[in-house]
């Protein structure tokens, strides 16, 4: 036989069992990647640095998802921006009508990435409450929010000049503000940029639902318009302390205007001139006879609207005021007032009143 022959060539299936470590790297390989990307994104979504305690974040209207991503890890909420990028287009994959939303968020401590992205995906922003009392003006009002740092005192006082009759059609049409008709309770307001016409809305929409339902033109005294039971029942929140003088106080400035006197009240003085008197700093005989429409002691009958946003208590003593002889009262300056029926028993009243003011100042 030959002995320089050609070898027989090799069968495929052996040749690749002269590799085995080509397979065994490759999959080491695959299995250390996998594990180190596993790692990685553990650590990503995990809660960062400063996620042991409550953090808060304004995200203004217009801001990005990337920016949303680096404000969240300076404030150390989260791990990676690159991490939150990605569960970021996870969401819009997975919910296609959903988006970030704008908003003051107040992120509980040891919140991780996907509950953080979770709420602002959901919207879930914090809430203010803001109580405006009984007896307070628009431009109290207007005051309040721009301390809050909401908008300035002007754009809420500006708002309120435009009657929003299409969406409360209740609204009279001789009102050219809306003084009187924001009713005083405590609200909850989302602190991203409120605004006037939303917060607006809100507090017509409780007088619609709890001081409405209480007017009836058959019943209230005088035949009253809205407006004009609105007013009545302003004047009454600004002179009753007592809750248990309302309805007397109600009583005095009907048989007033029953009786075609001027109702002579000081609040309508302090309004129409935009001051407030104090006993140190009564209202002066030149104030007083200072010409305004809102002077009740110059004009007959009630001022041209409201002077303050009644309570429910005043708006129930404005329909149903307590019946008596009494046509005047002076306030005590500890809250209470004395009553009287004649002009004389009211000035000396007065006078024993202002006596004991100055004995008191001396």
């Amino acid at each position: 036989m030959p002995t320089n022959a050609p070898p027989k060539t090799q069968p495929l299936a052996q040749r690749k069992r002269g590799f085995p470590w080509f397979s065994g790297i490759l999959a080491l390989t695959v299995a250390i990647a996998f594990w180190q990307s596993w790692a990685w994104w553990r650590w990503a979504i995990a809660p960062g640095e400063n996620a042991d305690q409550a953090v808060q974040l304004d995200i203004p209207v217009g801001t990005g998802a990337a920016q949303i991503g680096e404000d969240l890890t300076a404030l150390g909420l989260i791990q990676s921006p690159k991490a939150w990028q990605i569960w970021v287009k996870w969401l819009r994959l997975t919910d296609r009508g959903g988006s970030l939303k704008a908003g003051t968020y107040q992120f509980p401590p040891n919140q991780d990435l996907p509950a953080i992205a979770q709420q602002i995906w959901s919207g879930d922003v914090v809430q203010t409450s803001v109580t405006i009392p009984e007896g307070w003006t628009i431009q109290q009002m207007a005051n309040r929010f721009e301390a809050l740092g909401f908008f300035p005192a002007t754009e809420f006082i500006a708002a309120t000049q435009t009657i929003p009759r299409e969406q409360f059609p209740w609204l009279p049409a001789d009102l050219t503000s809306l003084e009187g008709f924001l009713f005083p309770d405590t609200y909850f307001l989302d602190t991203a940029q409120p605004s006037p016409p939303a917060i607006i809305e809100q507090m017509l929409g409780q007088f619609e639902a709890v001081v409405l339902p209480l007017y009836d033109a058959e019943i209230v005294p005088l035949d009253l318009s809205l407006t004009e039971w609105v007013t009545l029942a302003s004047i009454v929140e600004k002179e009753a302390v007592i809750p248990e003088e309302r309805p007397l106080i109600a009583g005095v400035f009907v048989n007033r205007l029953e009786q075609g006197m001027r109702l002579e009240t000081d609040p309508t003085v302090e309004y129409g001139l935009g001051i407030r008197q104090t006993k140190e700093q009564p209202l002066t005989l030149e104030q007083v006879r200072t010409p305004n429409p809102y002077n009740t002691y110059l004009n007959e009958g009630l001022p041209p609207g409201a002077i303050a946003s009644p309570g429910l208590a005043s708006f129930r003593a404005t329909s149903n005021p307590e019946a008596t002889d009494f046509l005047f009262f002076v306030a005590n300056y500890d809250g209470t007032h004395v009553f009287s029926e004649t002009l004389a028993e009211h000035e000396a009243a007065t006078q024993r009143i202002r006596a004991t003011i100055d004995g008191e100042t001396e």
